[in-house]
């Protein structure tokens, strides 16, 4: 049996910055993860087959065009028996099917000591599965499939996503976006030596969906401003297309904190903590 683990991926930014005339838009997004997610493990089968299990289960069907078992038919599909053990809340911003979708292909390529597929073939799984698969923090842009590595490493830093239970599927939130040719982040961007100078750089910054998906479900403007007072918090937004919100804390201990109280408030939420890695 092999085993991989799916982190969380975190849009600092997400600056929307144009359109193709097939219809995909163009990003410039600052991506980070969390080690915090779901886990795919993989075992020799008869045939290819699929169980969804941990808390989330409910919410995701094992049906045929499940990103686990599309990235398994674009490592050729054979057999396999594949278990998902579901963290990540569904439709929230977080990257859960595109990672999920990564760590099959790392799972099944070690079970079958096979190579990953193409970039190409990863792309048609997913605007993010090629930034899930690298999962390491980088300037994404393109329709996705550009990855710029960054020039420093991140400062040490702690997120806690907070998703107040609002599924937010993608096209509805683009289809609600009124500019598609924004700003790009700055060419060069800076090094930054602690959480506190990353938050002040964000302050700067965009998540151009957040306000097409508060349109939408405007419990996401609660869960930012939930986050951004909790103490310790040096910034919050939304991450990718929505619900879930992230906040930026610079150590453990308030993170934790802040997650204990939120769950306390608002029960019914989602809410992780974890160390942004990448």
């Amino acid at each position: 049996m092999t085993e991989a683990f799916a982190r969380a991926k975190i849009n600092l930014t997400l600056h929307v910055t144009g359109q193709r005339p097939d219809g995909y838009h163009l990003l410039d997004s600052l991506v980070v993860f969390a080690d915090v997610g779901d886990t795919v493990r993989a075992e020799l089968a008869e045939r290819l087959s699929l169980e969804i299990t941990g808390p989330r289960a409910a919410e995701l069907p094992a049906s045929d065009d499940n990103l686990v078992l599309r990235a398994a038919r674009a490592m050729g599909g054979q057999a396999a028996r594949l278990t998902l053990e579901k963290q990540l809340p569904v439709a929230s911003g977080i990257g859960g099917g595109s990672a999920d979708a990564a760590a099959t292909l790392r799972a099944l390529a070690a079970l079958w000591k096979a190579p990953l597929p193409d970039a190409a073939a990863v792309l048609r799984l997913g605007a993010d599965v090629p930034v899930c698969l690298a999962e390491r923090a980088v300037r994404m842009s393109g329709v996705g499939e550009i990855l710029a590595p960054l020039k420093a490493p991140l400062p040490s830093a702690w997120l806690v996503l907070a998703n107040p239970g609002v599924a937010v599927p993608t096209p509805p939130v683009f289809k609600a976006l009124t500019c598609r040719s924004n700003p790009p982040m700055p060419d060069n961007l800076p090094d930054w030596a602690t959480a506190e100078d990353l938050a002040d750089f964000l302050a700067g910054m965009r998540n151009d969906l957040e306000e097409p998906a508060i349109s939408l479900a405007p419990e996401i403007a609660d869960t930012r401003a939930a986050l951004a007072a909790q103490p310790g918090c040096l910034t919050a937004r939304m991450s990718g297309s929505g619900a879930t919100c992230f906040g930026l804390f610079s150590a453990e201990r308030p993170a934790r904190a802040a997650a204990e109280a939120l769950r306390a408030a608002h029960p019914g939420w989602w809410v992780e903590p974890g160390r942004m890695t990448g």
